[in-house]
């Protein structure tokens, strides 16, 4: 299951999490925000029990864009253990985001 990340949360959700988490800061008016939009919420469905995975609109959560300067979206950030390990942006398939997240998991 996707999350949905927001300043409110951010800290039960991502910092708290026993998981590893993948937050995707994406915005509404993305064009290639939206073609990720499919691809992150298959691989919460692969990965749910494993990582769990989540989107936070850049336009709506002003206090975690200016935490983690996302200057540009999507950006991801990976999180382990509440601390953000990984971080990259642009859009990419879904086999080198499956790698990344693989990556972290291992």
């Amino acid at each position: 299951m996707e999350l949905k990340i927001t300043d409110s949360n951010f800290r039960t959700e991502v910092k708290e999490s026993s998981m590893p988490v993948l937050v995707d800061f994406y915005a509404e008016w993305c064009g290639p925000c939206k073609m990720m939009g499919p691809i992150v919420a298959e691989l919460a469905q692969s990965y749910e029990g494993k990582c769990r995975i989540g989107k936070c609109n850049t336009d709506e959560n002003p206090k975690l864009v200016n935490e983690f300067k996302i200057m540009s979206v999507p950006t991801f950030i990976f999180f382990k253990d509440g601390e953000a390990v990984e971080t990259f942006m642009g859009a990419i398939s879904k086999n080198e985001l499956e790698a990344k997240i693989k990556q972290v998991l291992a």
